[in-house]
């Protein structure tokens, strides 16, 4: 089986080390960002992603942070030249139109995608702001993971306006799974690069769900290797609390691109 290229790859994996369910200390996420950083697969590793509070101890480490829709002109300022940029998530007291703030700040930034009624007309408004989305796809509790069908929606949703998107949390396969020990239904990272590519392509809501629900290895990881690298103008990244879990996925598969083994399984 062929690889997966380093363009469909590149820059797919945020490094979410500090935040749940790996929770590493901020001292020890920084030096083994650096070690990601210098290795042969660098060219997956995206930002460090930090809470506002991290900034003063992260060094000149480039970062991504995590805030609140109050405290983004404190994390610009704080975080300086070294921000890649902001993710912000919404108030339940906040309406669609208040992302439009935003997009003065000088920064690209991911808004999370509320899991209410305010969904379409969030994702509305990013395109009309030039802001891009965050969809929330698992965490440490059942309910945090989206169904197939909601998830879908919000996939072609974002395609349909324009916006750009990544994901967080509950990505630990490649392939759709039932967490044997909690129970949990996971997503597969590779099922949203597919599912993503299908609408971009025009495939229907229920096409994309179909995507999403796959849980045939092979047949995932053969939809994958027909992708073209232009479906990650759509999908991102996404953040995950391991860097190297995701890639000894894509090894074991093998999808991972040959000179980036090393180290990575």
């Amino acid at each position: 089986m062929s690889t997966l290229t380093p363009a469909l790859l590149a820059g797919l994996l945020d490094d979410a080390a500090v935040f749940p369910p790996g929770n590493a200390p901020l001292g020890r996420a920084v030096a083994d960002h650096a070690a990601h950083l210098r290795s042969p697969y660098a060219g997956a590793v995206g930002p460090l992603l930090v809470r506002p509070d991290d900034l003063a101890r992260t060094g000149e480490t480039d970062v991504a942070v995590v805030t609140g829709l109050d405290e983004v002109h404190t994390a610009v300022a704080a975080a300086g030249p070294r921000l890649r940029w902001l993710e912000v998530a919404l108030p339940a007291s906040a309406t669609p139109g208040e992302v439009r703030s935003l997009a003065s700040l000088g920064t690209d930034v991911f808004v999370e995608v509320p899991r209410d009624d305010r969904a379409e007309a969030v994702l509305a408004e990013l395109g009309v702001a030039g802001l891009w989305a965050k969809f929330r796809t698992g965490g440490v509790r059942a309910d945090l993971h989206p169904s197939e069908a909601e998830l879908a929606v919000g996939i072609t949703t974002a395609v349909a306006f324009g916006v750009p998107f990544k994901a967080t949390a509950g990505l630990h396969h490649a392939v759709r799974r039932t967490d044997p020990e909690t129970g949990f239904e996971e997503h597969g990272f590779l099922n949203l690069l597919v599912a993503t590519g299908r609408a971009v392509d025009g495939a229907t809501t229920a096409d994309v769900e179909a995507a999403l629900a796959a849980r045939d290895e092979a047949a995932v990881a053969a939809a994958a290797l027909a992708l073209d690298p232009a479906v990650r103008e759509a999908f991102h990244s996404f953040g995950t609390c391991s860097i190297s879990d995701p890639l000894t996925e894509l090894a074991r598969l093998d999808l991972l691109p040959d000179a980036w083994r090393e180290g990575a399984a």
